[in-house]
């Protein structure tokens, strides 16, 4: 067989959470809950199933899902997005990077990410018979050096994929960063697609910068969003995405034969339950207090962390209890201490390690308290250098 994905792994999340049932471990390293949804969220799906909403739902999604959409940002960033030309509910907010890297991305062009960069982003490009561009981000703050992207821009750079809130890092894209996204885009003529799937998800006061707050970034982002990261449900892969009509109107011709529509009962279900818009604006208090508990689980150790400041995320510095590559690390953790965290050089341009592993804090109360537990026992001369 003539591999279209020849050099591509097995995900690192499916590897570690493998591992981490293999040997009855902690698992902080896939990406999602262990605590249950809202009960009037749950009971709001089986209502609409009882009501007999179980066939095709519009393609481009319920109408009355796609105007709580158009509220909620036009709240958040002071854009109106027209339900019914510029908003797609889809497959999770994979199943919409995709479509949007399919719908604009062609063979031949060259598309701009920001290395560590969420494992989909590659696969997508590489599958239109594109290149992927990756532009280094360094620990242990993964700032973004605008230099550097302008030094990576070609005649055949076509996109530029951003993440904020970032995945892994937490780290947050400022006012600066977007307004420097914005010239070079205008200058280059680039789409954006603008990965904000945990955009309800910052803490410390911080704010999150969307795509759609900015004029110039808005008219040519296509921006995608999650469901399930907002209300705890990733299992049921729902989320959004947003962008002018032109754009739009593209998106859809692949969205059309991608998925054609989505999840019925669940998006009668979503639209009723954004009517109260505190369920997504408290988000970022409530993922603050597990990041903080976490974090003072770490304390008098030697691993160190910058605190995150979005997502539910925290990466944590490794490099003074052992200088062993992070995937035997973070294997070591798993079969020896019971405890999984996903090593970020496979994210990274060319496997680079910087001594990090990302710990999810999506999780119980009691599960952070025994999984910090098990840090406390981690001593430098325990761990193989």
């Amino acid at each position: 067989m003539n591999s279209k994905l020849p050099n591509t792994p097995v995900s690192i999340f499916s590897v570690m959470s493998a591992m981490a049932r293999e040997n009855n471990a902690l698992n902080l390293s896939q990406g999602f809950p262990n605590f249950d949804i809202d009960p009037e969220l749950h009971e709001l799906v089986s209502d609409a199933m009882r009501r007999g909403d179980n066939q095709y739902a519009p393609m481009p999604g319920l109408l009355r899902l796609r105007e709580r959409i158009s509220e909620k940002v036009f709240n958040s960033s002071g854009r109106t997005y027209d339900p019914t030309s510029e908003i797609t509910v889809t497959a999770g907010a994979t199943q919409a990077i995709y479509t949007a890297i399919t719908a604009l991305v062609h063979s031949g062009d060259e598309v701009l990410i920001f290395a560590p960069a969420y494992d989909c982003y590659e696969p997508a490009i590489i599958l239109q018979g594109a290149k992927a561009v990756a532009v280094q981000l360094e620990a242990p703050e993964y700032r973004i050096n605008w230099e550097q992207v302008q030094q990576h821009i070609t005649s055949k750079t076509r996109m530029i994929v951003v993440n904020t809130p970032h995945n892994p890092s937490g780290t947050l894209m400022s006012e600066s960063d977007m307004k420097q996204l914005e010239r070079i885009a205008l200058a280059h003529n680039l789409w954006v697609l603008s990965d904000e799937v945990y955009e309800h998800i910052v803490f410390d006061g911080q704010a999150h910068y969307s795509a759609a707050a900015f004029e110039g970034l808005a008219n040519r982002s296509i921006i995608t969003a999650s469901f399930g990261k907002t209300f705890h449900t990733t299992g049921w892969k729902m989320g959004y995405c947003l962008a002018p009509k032109a754009l739009m109107d593209e998106f859809r011709k692949v969205h059309q034969y991608l998925v054609f529509s989505v999840n019925h009962p669940m998006q009668q279900a979503l639209a009723t339950y954004l009517e109260e818009p505190s369920r997504y604006t408290s988000l970022g208090a409530f993922y603050q207090k597990k990041r903080d508990l976490f974090l003072q689980g770490l304390e008098g150790t030697d691993f160190k962390a910058i605190p995150s400041g979005g997502t539910y995320f925290q990466m944590v510095d490794y490099s003074e209890v052992s200088r062993q590559y992070d995937v035997d690390f973070a294997r070591f953790l798993t079969e020896e201490y019971g405890l999984a965290a996903i090593p970020t050089s496979v994210f990274n341009l060319e496997k680079k390690n910087h001594f990090m592993l990302r710990f999810c804090f999506a999780k119980t109360e009691e599960t952070l308290e025994q999984a910090t537990e098990i840090i406390q026992k981690i001593q430098p001369q325990l761990a193989s250098r």
